[in-house]
């Protein structure tokens, strides 16, 4: 949000003034901005030859445009400007290489420079989000900065800074730049360079807190009675699906789970926001660019139905799913499931009556507030009327589309199950219709969007436009008419067939080379990928189909087939699922309106997680407690 001030403003993106090297401080009053320039969030994206710099018209934009023209280096990108000072890196834009940043506290024996970061930490003038500032002069009396998201009026007539902060140098030559507000604090600056001294350090993380660790609960007669309430219809398709009341298929595993530490908890939280945000970044991205969506192997017909629910929908994702290996090697993600069902069950409702059935006292349920979340995401969903929850025959969908029900009834609308399509039909004036003759407007799915694909791709063949069908009164649709009929809203909206697809990984990593959450991957099988080793996976596939693991010794670590080994494929690096106990440990984080809701893991002897993989439950301990199991 805009600081107030008392000064008269100018007008969304007028030009304030030129700092040193011609880069432009733009007014950011949003209150301003012209509805038919900036239509959406999207619009609001800054970039610079061609590398995006934040949102027009931010402080943090500022700096990084700034940074990148003057010196050519760009920082990563933060949710807020006052996480920059636990940066401890640029990137070099040219080379791609990363270059250390230091941080000096506010009285810090080195003196800033020009061109250092200058950050105020969150609260007060700053609330929530803290401010960044770039630094053009210094001297022992004062310095002079330039920023965006200020304020909103123009520099003076021939001055190329937008403000003079005074400074005083104490006995120890410890450097003090005053705040100008009384409610504000700087942190302090960040400098370009690998000299540490007077910098402030940041503790090493203990990496062994992000080790999963297997644990086993006491066994007694009461684990062997039945636990799950099939009075609730999810919970007797759960039973009815995995032959008993169990959580895992594994007789010997009815007793362990995992243990997840607080940091790395926290941890997963933080990367599951960031990620969200990533992935909608890249979305727009590819959205913007024919020669990018190309590499999608989507119809043509189907991209400006994509385009339109990108601009009208952009908001309405009720839950997804990331896939990650964490261990003390690092916390990277797979990929992202926006358009899968899975799980969900398993995380917000079975692995919590597991743990209250056998007593379990150690930790606390990962996924315990997963179903809040979802029947909160669905209160904030722009649903008007009766939600269809729409199911394939295969039992195991049976209670995932059950527990989705419930979620959805929860948030106060009313719903209606249909299993397969034979119950649907096409009435005399042209609109698809349950067997009670209500019309279908309100859909959520658990057939993936590229099973309508298909259908589409066999019906369409070369043509390259798509109209909505009417078959003859009494028929019944196919999933294409349904999902894909413009007058039906379908959850997840169409435009996750873009952050779903695994050719988002490529241009993803292009966008933001060497981030810490992200894998490097490509399109083509590089060199720098053979060295490291790597993992083939189609950009489009379920449960881990036609993926292989290949080392660095071009040894298949693993290889698992299936019905997509037609589709484009891409290369990422290879970072193997830890090994925690006898099984290979996959940890899910779940979403809901794009933000963390809960976690969960699933278990395979093999190094790839599959369609039979099992769920375990994952519990969360305090770190004290965990580094002592």
């Amino acid at each position: 949000m805009p600081h107030k001030i008392e000064l008269a403003v100018t007008p969304f993106g007028t030009e304030l003034g030129t700092a040193p090297g011609g880069v432009i401080s733009y007014s950011s009053d949003y209150d301003s901005a012209d509805p038919n320039i900036y239509p959406n969030r999207s619009a609001y994206r800054s970039y610079y030859d061609g590398i995006y710099m934040g949102y027009k018209w931010q402080c943090v934009e500022f700096a990084r445009r700034w940074l990148y023209i003057n010196q050519g280096y760009i920082f990563n990108d933060v949710s807020m400007a006052y996480e920059i000072f636990n940066l401890r890196s640029v990137r070099e834009v040219a080379t791609n290489e990363l270059l250390p940043l230091q941080a000096y506290k506010n009285g810090a024996q080195r003196h800033p420079e020009v061109g250092s970061l200058l950050i105020w930490e969150e609260g007060g003038e700053f609330v929530n989000t803290g401010h960044v500032a770039i630094i053009t002069q210094v001297s022992d009396d004062y310095v002079r900065i330039v920023e965006q998201n200020m304020d909103f009026v123009v520099w003076p007539e021939g001055r190329d800074y937008s403000r003079e902060i005074k400074v005083k140098i104490g006995r120890e030559n410890d450097f003090w730049i005053e705040c100008s507000f009384s409610d504000a604090t700087i942190l302090g600056w960040m400098i370009q360079t690998d000299d540490t001294s007077h910098g402030e350090i940041l503790e090493p993380e203990q990496q062994e807190l992000f080790n999963l660790k297997p644990a086993t609960a006491h066994s007694s007669p009461q684990a062997l009675k039945p636990w799950l309430n099939i009075a609730n219809d999810d919970e007797a398709a759960y039973v009815d699906m995995m032959q008993g009341h169990w959580l895992t298929s594994v007789a010997e595993d009815h007793l362990n789970y995992y243990l997840l530490s607080q940091t790395a908890q926290e941890a997963l939280e933080s990367a599951t926001d960031e990620l969200h945000g990533l992935f909608m970044h890249a979305t727009e991205y590819v959205l913007q660019h024919d020669e990018l969506v190309e590499s999608f192997g989507l119809p043509a017909s189907i991209l400006p139905r994509i385009r339109q629910s990108w601009d009208n929908r952009l908001n309405q994702l009720i839950t997804s799913r990331f896939d990650f290996s964490m261990s003390d090697k690092g916390l990277k993600v797979y990929e992202y499931n926006c358009d899968s069902a899975s799980c969900y069950m398993e995380t917000g409702k079975v692995q919590g009556k597991w743990a209250k059935h056998l007593g379990l006292k150690h930790g606390e349920d990962a996924g315990s507030t997963l179903f809040a979340e979802l029947v909160k995401a669905w209160r904030e969903s722009e649903v008007e009327g009766l939600v269809h929850v729409l199911q394939d025959t295969d039992p195991e969908e049976d209670y995932h589309a059950l527990f989705m029900l419930s979620a959805i009834e929860a948030a106060g609308h009313k719903c209606e199950r249909v299993v397969g399509l034979s119950s649907l039909s096409w009435n005399e004036q042209g609109d698809i219709v349950d067997v009670n003759g209500n019309k279908v407007k309100w859909v959520w799915k658990t057939w993936a969007w590229e099973t309508a694909l298909d259908q589409l791709r066999t019906e369409q063949d070369a043509q390259q436009t798509i109209s909505d069908k009417i078959r003859p009164p009494g028929s019944v649709p196919n999933l294409s008419d349904v999902l894909l009929r413009k007058e039906i809203m379908v959850f997840e909206p169409l435009w996750t067939l873009i952050p779903s697809n695994k050719a988002i990984l490529p241009i993803l990593w292009s966008l933001f080379p060497n981030h810490p959450l992200l894998l490097n991957t490509s399109f083509e099988l590089s060199p720098e990928l053979e060295a490291s080793g790597y993992v083939v996976k189609p950009i489009v596939g379920r449960c881990g189909a036609n993926i292989q693991l290949i080392d660095k010794n071009n040894k298949v670590l693993a290889d698992k087939g299936g019905a997509f080994a037609d589709r484009t494929q891409i290369y990422q690096q290879l970072f193997a699922l830890p090994k925690v106990g006898k099984y290979y440990v996959q940890v899910c984080t779940f979403t809901a309106a794009g933000n963390y809701a809960g976690s969960g893991v699933r278990v395979d002897s093999s190094m790839i997680i599959g369609k039979d993989s099992d769920c375990m439950a994952l519990r969360i301990d305090d770190d004290l407690s965990f580094l002592d199991t």
